[in-house]
């Protein structure tokens, strides 16, 4: 069978399955099969070497992951990582995978990080931390989860951005772990406080597609009956751990924007900005710890 036929193959394979964007998961699992480094085989070399025979080995791996991929596990789990904000993040089951939409609310974080002490609440693979570590100019960047697994898998992410020398704009700031339910292991001020909470009403969640309800964390996922239970103990407590005219940015879903604004109005927040996403939804709520707020 040539690289061809056995690249059609799994296309086919997952048609058959009714999985969302076939032919692009097939070219990433088959791309994963020819190269250890994420998205290094390009199309040019397939298109060079696509007549050849593929080598047995070849072939039975990337058919055991179309058959996992058959099985609605998420394309990332089975790659093991996934690109955010350009850069690659290591995934796996019990950390949630990162999505282009977040990356709103890194760019925002990084328009106001230049010497600030960052906190990362629910980072999860680290991705937010880490991006504004890379592409911003923080001092201090703490990255903080309830899960061991996650906190594990955002100490690899960091080693790995560090393993070809640190990408970002100059010297590398301080990364900081802490593991705990928000903020019971958060200790200090922080200029700068990012969030990307569960926030996904409880009764909705047996709507979600089934590679993330049957394989995505549960806990990163619920945001309780109302979906605002998390805003509303990151904004209660907030205060206490922001600095003097801090700021504090969340993630939201895209019907939330006004009730977590008048969360932020409740606890001492002003200059309050919602912000949408590129397909017009709201997206991140940003606000500004006023003098009074504490």
């Amino acid at each position: 069978m040539t690289l061809q036929e056995l690249y059609r193959e799994g296309i086919r394979k997952l048609e058959e399955k009714d999985v969302p964007e076939a032919e692009l998961n097939a070219w990433y699992l088959f791309q994963s099969c020819l190269s250890e480094e994420p998205f290094s085989y390009t199309r040019s070399r397939f298109f060079l070497e696509r007549t050849e025979q593929a080598e047995p080995e070849t072939a039975t791996v990337y058919m055991e992951k179309i058959s996992k991929r058959c099985r609605r596990i998420p394309l990332e789990y089975i790659l093991g990582y996934t690109e955010f904000m350009g850069l690659p993040f290591l995934v796996r089951e019990g950390v949630l995978i990162p999505r282009q939409d977040t990356e709103i609310l890194v760019e925002m974080a990084v328009e106001v990080s230049d010497a600030k002490n960052v906190l990362d609440l629910c980072t999860g693979s680290g991705c937010i931390g880490l991006s504004i570590a890379v592409c911003g100019t923080p001092k201090s960047v703490t990255l903080s989860d309830i899960s061991e697994t996650a906190i594990e898998t955002a100490r690899q992410n960091e080693k790995n951005l560090e393993k070809n020398g640190w990408r970002g704009k100059g010297r590398k700031p301080e990364i900081i772990y802490k593991i705990g339910n928000l903020w019971e292991s958060i200790e200090g001020g922080f200029d700068l406080i990012v969030s990307n909470p569960p926030y996904i009403e409880t009764d909705e969640l047996s709507g979600l597609m089934p590679e993330v309800i049957n394989h995505e964390p549960l806990l990163a996922l619920d945001g309780g009956k109302s979906g605002l239970v998390f805003y509303e103990r990151i904004l209660e407590k907030a205060p206490f751990y922001l600095e003097e005219t801090g700021i504090l940015m969340v993630e939201i879903g895209y019907n939330q924007g006004e009730q977590v604004k008048q969360l932020f109005e409740k606890n001492g927040f002003t200059d309050i900005e919602i912000k949408k996403d590129l397909a017009g939804l709201d997206r991140v709520v940003r606000g500004r710890l006023s003098k009074k707020g504490k």
